[in-house]
């Protein structure tokens, strides 16, 4: 058996905190690291006790949900709260940051950003990575890890309505449908 890399590792960590957002248009999830040991992690949520983007829907300002907290942020005010430095970490994000994330890392002494999938990728952004020499890069995974069963099940729902809508028998949809069910049960 092949072992995953440092970096899918980490990387799936971070992929596991993002299932605990709780913004509806992006899940996202940060792993801080130094010396190969997780200091701290975050996903995008609201404030503690906030309302919720689940519960309330999105508070979106030029097209930015101001709702939430970025993961790379909750990540960051982990850190600070419980007094663990970050100078010379690293962070692993599910998603490039943001410009205002990148700026926060910058300043928290984060020497290396790791990130699974490109996201709205800003110029200034690697530029500002660039000048304070911050190290920046996509890890591609050999290995699959898939996070996004709401795909999958929204399109069976597709095919078992289409199914219906051209005439097969009730009882294969039946049995179509339960093994779905069985599927995606969590």
């Amino acid at each position: 058996m092949e072992r995953i890399s440092w970096n899918e590792y980490f990387l799936a960590q971070s992929h596991l905190l993002a299932l605990r957002s709780t913004c509806t248009r992006l899940t996202v999830g940060a792993t801080i690291v130094r010396d190969k040991r997780i200091i701290a992690g975050g996903y995008n949520g609201s404030i503690a006790g906030g309302d919720h983007c689940i519960d309330k829907g999105c508070y979106v300002i030029d097209n930015h949900c101001v709702r939430t907290i970025h993961a790379e942020m909750n990540a960051l005010l982990q850190c600070a709260k419980f007094g663990v430095p970050t100078s010379g970490s690293d962070i692993y994000v599910t998603h490039f940051p943001c410009l205002q994330c990148c700026k926060a890392i910058i300043q928290a002494g984060i020497k290396t950003v790791y990130y699974a999938e490109d996201y709205k990728n800003h110029p200034y952004a690697l530029e500002l990575f660039s000048t304070a020499n911050v190290h920046v890069e996509q890890v591609n995974s050999s290995h699959s890890i898939n996070w996004n069963n709401q795909e999958k099940t929204d399109f069976v729902t597709l095919l078992l309505s289409e199914l219906e809508k051209n005439g097969v028998k009730k009882e294969t949809l039946s049995q179509l449908t339960e093994t779905a069910n069985a599927l995606f049960r969590e």
